[in-house]
């Protein structure tokens, strides 16, 4: 639909004839074409625009962080020489963009492709240097997925030919797939590299995106994020799903479908996954004081507690240890259980000391040593639980 300028003060639809009045005075006149039949002028909107309308969302892209001298111009043809490059046109010759608009405060635009499929296989050049500036590619903020899969594919072509625009599959972020994970209820005070070292606890990310406001800059409490080695990320999602972070409850899933579990053998990751997470919750409440508790982990290992006299010499030790620091109070390093059942804070070790003073110098010094190969991480531990015998936290 559009508007053709006939001369000076003159507008008129397509489909309306210079001269002719309205078949329906006063009732919006010019609005529609008409369409003339037996049972008189009748305004019809045409079948192409209709669909147009229907299909907008799922057609349109966002581009972000675009340099201060990109135009309209500029941005329609640079994507639409890419999408032929990479062979993602589907809707036959020209150009696959088709409207442009830019917001030059923001540095952002809303590119419309021709076809929905067109607009999925954009989603492959996230990251691409455009005017020597990497940009982000993204679905609009009225992106509904559940709609435009019934419109077209949502995911890109897996045959583009990214090289020829030197881009690799995953290179800019691989924010796009099955393995793609959904994290939200993301306290907003936390920083994207807090969240970050929270995720790597389970390996090294391909991708990560913390959704910001646009005005703002500020978090916007979700992200999304796709592993490296994409066996983990049911792992990932077993462990961080339903955790409290702050005053918060975290949703970890995969992006495009439900929550799957974890394989038998992926067992034991996700158990020294979920002891790492626990004790980086710690490290990230807000405001976090010393307490006169400090937890150690990658310490001890659950086969090492298992004989009695091995159990006293490390005991012995620890305590001699740790007690350079201050006055040792209590020391609990907790044991598997006989019959092989799982038992609360096993891996770690407690010490509790009799002022802040002592647990902060603690702190200090273990945190980061080298013991048995691995490196100890030291934290503060709520007093309260120690004293209830709660381990877990």
């Amino acid at each position: 639909m559009g508007l053709v300028r006939l001369q000076p003060g003159t507008i008129a639809c397509f489909g309306q004839l210079p001269g002719t009045n309205p078949a329906i005075p006063g009732l919006f006149p010019n609005i529609f074409p008409l369409a003339t039949g037996q049972f008189g002028a009748l305004p019809v909107m045409p079948v192409q625009a209709m669909t147009q309308q229907a299909t907008r969302h799922a057609r349109r892209v966002y581009v972000g962080g675009l340099p201060p001298t990109a135009n309209e111009q500029s941005v329609a043809t640079y994507f639409s020489h890419v999408m032929a490059a990479i062979g993602g046109n589907t809707a036959g010759p020209g150009d696959a963009v088709v409207n442009v608009y830019i917001n030059h405060e923001k540095k952002f635009a809303f590119v419309e492709m021709r076809s929905v499929e067109e607009a999925s296989n954009a989603m492959a050049l996230d990251g691409i240097i455009f005017e020597g500036a990497p940009v982000k590619v993204r679905r609009p903020s009225d992106y509904n997925p559940s709609l435009a899969a019934t419109l077209g594919p949502s995911q890109p072509n897996p045959n583009l030919n990214l090289a020829a625009v030197g881009l690799t599959a995953g290179s800019a972020g691989g924010l796009e797939g099955p393995d793609r994970i959904f994290v939200g209820g993301l306290p907003y005070y936390f920083t994207e590299t807090q969240i970050r070292e929270l995720l790597e606890t389970f390996g090294p990310l391909r991708g990560f995106d913390l959704v910001k406001d646009r005005e703002t800059g500020n978090s916007k409490g979700y992200a999304f994020c796709v592993y490296q080695d994409l066996s983990v990320t049911d792992i990932a999602c077993a462990a961080l799903n339903g955790i409290k972070m702050g005053d918060k409850t975290l949703t970890v899933r995969r992006a495009n479908q439900g929550a799957s579990q974890p394989k038998p053998e992926q067992e034991n990751v996700l158990l020294h996954a979920q002891q790492q997470i626990a004790l980086q919750k710690l490290i990230l409440q807000p405001g976090s004081v010393a307490t006169k508790v400090v937890c150690l982990t990658q310490v001890v290992s659950p086969d090492e507690l298992k004989d009695d006299d091995d159990y006293q010499d490390i005991l012995e030790d620890m305590r001699e240890e740790c007690g350079k620091f201050g006055a040792l109070v209590n020391l609990v390093i907790p044991r598997p259980k006989p019959n092989g059942e799982p038992s609360p804070g096993v891996g770690k070790v407690f010490l509790e000391y009799a002022d802040t003073d002592g647990s902060s110098k603690a702190r200090s010094g273990l945190n980061g040593r080298k013991f048995g190969g691995n490196q100890v991480m030291a934290v503060f531990y709520p007093e309260n639980k120690f004293a209830q015998g709660d381990y877990e936290g």
